[in-house]
């Protein structure tokens, strides 16, 4: 999804910038982008939730500065503030270097926060949790997977928010809250700088500039079998995918043909037009027959079937 995102962006600068201006390494630095852009929707919902879990000290300050506090207001529970699971979290070096590099208190909104923290502070599951003073280490991290998930996640309100800072919350976000509920198990073991394995980041790149440098031969697979179809007016995303597929096809030989055709066809019906899946679906299945009626295609675990 990232390669395609920035062969995209890659293909729409090349249209309004001079070549010459474009340079060999301004892909990659795309693609990085993309890839900065998740860690940062990544590093800010952990901000959110962290503020917004220890909002009870800002809440209790605020009562008791008040002219004439009453004694509901000198008396709250800011149990949750003290949190054993939050307190790892804000502990943990490498959270607390992300949060000077990306400012997520920039986009924060105080107003939000508040009104999520007085909503959580009136549920079941925060009364009984602040009434037990013992702390207990399932209950503290049940409390903040409660927050999380039902407070912040199942808040349109607040999904909104995200949104409107967030451009990628889209594509990232539900792979952003496995990798949160991930977290939320071992705080303090998270590389953040790294947002995937080597291996995911070095296929990336090497898709990335695979497609780009072999593009026209790429094409010239495609077009031959588009038929009826005016290659000038194939959806724009569709031959960048079918590009991708057939990249895969030949460059990239341990992924199995079947696992490409089907990662295409997801991506173009989640990207592209309501036909797209079948479209692509089809041009790659008849490619993929062609390369290995020709010998073409060498693939390791699968050319010995062939």
């Amino acid at each position: 999804m990232k390669v395609m995102q920035t062969i995209y962006t890659v293909n729409a600068l090349e249209k309004e910038v001079i070549p010459k201006a474009f340079g060999t390494g301004e892909p990659q630095k795309i693609l990085q982008q993309h890839l900065d852009q998740t860690r940062s929707l990544f590093i800010y919902l952990i901000y959110f939730l962290t503020e917004l879990t220890r909002y009870a000290e800002t809440d209790a300050q605020h009562r008791a500065s008040k002219h004439l506090p009453s004694t509901e207001d000198l008396r709250v529970n800011i149990k949750i503030a003290g949190n054993e699971l939050l307190l790892k979290m804000l502990e943990d070096p490498a959270l607390k270097e992300q949060f000077a590099k990306e400012k997520p208190e920039l986009i924060g909104d105080q107003e939000l926060l508040r009104k999520i923290y007085h909503a959580l502070a009136e549920t079941p599951e925060y009364k009984t949790y602040i009434v037990k003073p013992a702390r207990d280490k399932i209950e503290e991290k049940k409390i903040i997977e409660f927050i999380l998930n039902d407070m912040l996640l199942a808040n349109e309100t607040f999904v909104s928010h995200v949104e409107d800072n967030f451009s990628n919350w889209d594509d990232d976000g539900e792979m952003i809250v496995q990798l949160l509920t991930g977290y939320l198990q071992k705080p303090g073991s998270y590389h953040f700088n790294k947002m995937m394995s080597n291996d995911k980041e070095q296929f990336a790149k090497n898709l990335l500039q695979t497609v780009l440098e072999k593009s026209e031969h790429l094409q010239s697979l495609i077009i031959p079998k588009l038929k009826n179809w005016d290659s000038e007016r194939i959806a724009h995303l569709d031959m960048i995918l079918m590009k991708m597929g057939v990249a895969e096809f030949l460059y990239f030989e341990t992924i199995p043909p079947k696992v490409t055709i089907n990662e295409y066809i997801d991506l173009a019906k989640d990207y592209s037009t309501l036909q797209s899946g079948q479209f692509v679906n089809g041009i790659l299945d008849s490619i993929h027959k062609e390369l290995v009626q020709d010998g073409k295609m060498k693939k390791v675990e699968y050319k010995k079937s062939y």
